[in-house]
């Protein structure tokens, strides 16, 4: 089925008024992404070069460079959200939940929502058996807290054009690839719908650093901005906001102040409720039009 035939247009300004609880506008939802980056293969992404070109294996500057962010900055970051305490969703590869145990269980002892990102840090239309993938990284997830994930998130956002009928196959109720909306919206697959959670490639430390080169402030300034204007537009209806962080980028030394500043900001502002993916995706269903999820 083609992307465009998943999903009807609606305008956000047509649809029924969506009200969160206690008089909040806007639900913010942070995802830290926890990713294991094969060795044997090209690198996922790159901050360094090498001198004479080409794909080099092993990539040893560019490994380490992911690699201190499940070392030492998660467990910055970690300090940081604590010192919030405000719920937290993590996207992790299936391999990675045992590949780095200590980050899985401060996730499960501070209740983060786990959420499927594929087994390996790799594009979806390139491992060998996507379905085979995505049961792996539901079985590691389930393995390790005692329940399947709801939500998924694909590596990089990459998807087949099976992938959302897959994933409602395998038990899966809401994805975060289609970033189309400021609203939680159904998608059509070929069983049941299931539910697109407003994600980002705005407020994402992997498009703001990593391809758009922008120094570390730019978080912020984009984090503030965002909310304020989701804010506003939520004077009637509700929004839903995503904050993405990857602990090799934004938590390192010279990044993370302005993660906390963004939040701090976020939270200060009496129309904010911090929520994870399946909170958002409960109220959705608790609160949507019932006429229109049946339509699909």
């Amino acid at each position: 089925m083609k992307p465009s035939e998943r999903i009807d247009y609606e305008a956000i300004v047509d649809r029924p008024v969506r009200l969160l609880p206690d008089g909040k506008k806007v639900a913010v939802w942070v995802i830290v992404n926890i990713e294991e980056w094969n060795d044997d293969e090209a690198m996922p992404r790159t901050v360094l070069s090498p001198p004479a070109g080409g794909v080099p294996t092993p990539d040893v500057p560019n490994w380490c460079w992911h690699e201190y962010g499940n070392r030492v900055g998660f467990w910055r970051l970690l300090k940081a959200l604590d010192e919030f305490g405000i719920p937290v969703a993590l996207a992790v590869n299936g391999k990675a939940v045992a590949s780095y145990p200590a980050i899985t269980a401060a996730a499960k002892e501070r209740g983060w929502e786990f959420i499927g990102h594929g087994y390996g840090q790799k594009n979806m239309q390139k491992v060998p058996d996507e379905r085979e993938d995505i049961r792996l990284t539901t079985d590691a997830i389930r393995q390790a807290t005692g329940r399947a994930p709801r939500g998924w998130l694909g590596p990089g956002l990459t998807e087949t054009w099976e992938t959302p009928d897959i994933l409602v196959e395998e038990g899966y109720e809401y994805v975060c690839d289609w970033v189309l909306d400021d609203q939680p919206v159904e998608l059509r697959t070929r069983t049941k719908p299931i539910t697109s959670i407003p994600y980002t490639q705005e407020c994402n430390d992997v498009a703001m650093m990593l391809i758009q080169h922008h120094p570390a402030r730019e978080y912020l300034q984009r984090a503030k901005d965002q909310f304020d204007q989701l804010a506003e537009d939520s004077a009637e209806s509700a929004r839903v906001m995503a904050l993405v962080i990857h602990p090799y980028i934004m938590a390192a030394p010279h990044r993370l102040t302005y993660f906390k500043q963004a939040l701090a900001h976020i939270r200060a502002d009496a129309r904010s409720v911090f929520m994870t993916g399946e909170q958002i995706l409960d109220w959705h269903r608790q609160t949507a039009d019932n006429q229109s999820l049946a339509a699909l």
